[in-house]
């Protein structure tokens, strides 16, 4: 006769254990369902249960077998412009010593992204293509740029161009360099962006490219958004700030990208 197996009773109220979900999560970075389970007693339904709870109140971000914190990149362009303002400006500094005279580089959307622009060398001759219209601005007094900016439906929140016409834009490009604005990096989550359409216009402007490279945030490191891009091993370079904690960024070099901290 088979004996039922006796339930795991948790020691902890469902608040309770919540709670303690969101403080490892800060502590540690990443919450594996498994290990939380034996860790406090329960099943691993009950943790992925706990998690869903969490994701729908948008406090996480759900991964296969766990969690990570949500993308810092949820806010509109016009708040994160005002956000690490000083961190933007120094990984557009070094952002632009990737552009070589004469190229064409596909410059995605982003407040990082729009400081590089803002920072490029006057004497670079260069031509941008790009789905940002702030972008796009901000280059229109550089005197040795051409600049073209891709059509579609415009995405107010983000002030980005998205949609099947970008899309098929880019497809019709050969880039040096694709420079990609990226919501979110992790080494197991990839590369993720919270809009759906985002992720298929940088998708074609990666597949259009020599080589891409991010100017990513520290905080953006480590975190994941709902719609994948690709794997993180798609990005040939990443700028990132010199603040950026050690165990994230080895397994992104171990995965062959070349990391500059700024």
């Amino acid at each position: 006769m088979q004996i039922p197996e006796t339930p795991l009773v948790s020691p902890f109220s469902p608040e309770e254990r919540r709670r303690l979900l969101i403080d490892r999560l800060r502590a540690d970075g990443r919450l594996v369902a498994a290990n939380l389970a034996r860790e406090f007693g329960t099943s691993e339904d009950t943790i992925r249960r706990d998690l869903r709870e969490l994701a729908a109140a948008g406090l996480v971000q759900r991964v296969h077998g766990g969690a990570l914190p949500v993308s810092p990149a949820l806010e509109p362009f016009a708040a994160r412009t005002r956000q690490s303002v000083s961190a933007k400006e120094s990984l557009a500094a070094a952002g632009t010593g990737l552009i070589r005279d004469g190229q064409t580089v596909l410059l995605d959307v982003g407040t990082t992204n729009l400081a590089l622009a803002r920072a490029l060398p006057p004497g670079l001759r260069v031509t941008v293509l790009t789905p940002s219209p702030p972008i796009a601005v901000a280059l229109a007094d550089h005197p040795l740029a051409e600049v073209v900016l891709i059509g579609g439906r415009l995405d107010k929140a983000n002030q980005s161009v998205i949609g099947s016409a970008a899309v098929d834009a880019v497809r019709g490009v050969r880039a040096d360099l694709c420079l990609l604005g990226v919501c979110s990096l992790d080494t197991e989550a990839g590369i993720t962006v919270v809009g759906y359409e985002e992720s298929h216009l940088k998708r074609a402007m990666m597949a259009a490219s020599a080589e891409t490279a991010a100017l990513v945030t520290a905080d953006k490191l480590g975190t994941a958004a709902p719609h994948v891009v690709g794997p993180a091993r798609d990005l040939d370079h990443l700028i990132t700030e010199r603040s950026a904690p050690v165990p994230i960024l080895e397994p992104l070099t171990d995965c062959g990208i070349a990391v500059t901290l700024a």
